[in-house]
């Protein structure tokens, strides 16, 4: 049997702030942060957070240069109404927001938002 995709791993700069940014968005996270936290999504994938120290405490790692990040996540909203509510939650405590919702010519709804580490955090929503 082939591998399987089964997570996607942060690593966060302030590890608290991470968390509280993917809460926002929805996410229950354990109240347990020593360093590394899984979130079990409903659809059998983790989103795993480690903090820096962590990361550095088994390998070489260090953050991307050149520009920016290289992962961006999406999240499915319920209804186009629903990405317009999270993206003025998550923005009106202080997180940026890359692309303002709007109807997408691909049939979305359709907003980012960037995450304390400056990932992309893209939310979107069937039309009609």
């Amino acid at each position: 049997m082939p591998p399987r995709f089964n997570a996607v791993g942060i690593v966060a700069d302030d590890l608290d702030a991470a968390l509280a940014f993917y809460e926002l968005l929805g996410l229950d996270v354990p109240s347990e942060r020593e360093g590394h936290v899984e979130v079990a999504m409903p659809n059998g994938i983790r989103l795993m957070f480690d903090s820096v120290e962590v990361v550095q405490s088994f390998s070489a790692w260090s953050p991307p240069t050149g520009g920016g990040r290289r992962v961006a996540l999406a999240f499915l909203c319920e209804s186009p109404a629903e990405v317009d509510e999270v993206h003025a939650r998550v923005v009106s405590v202080g997180h940026r927001s890359q692309v303002a919702p709007f109807d997408a010519p691909r049939g979305q709804r359709y907003a980012t938002v960037i995450d304390p580490d400056g990932n992309r955090v893209d939310l979107f929503a069937a039309l009609g």
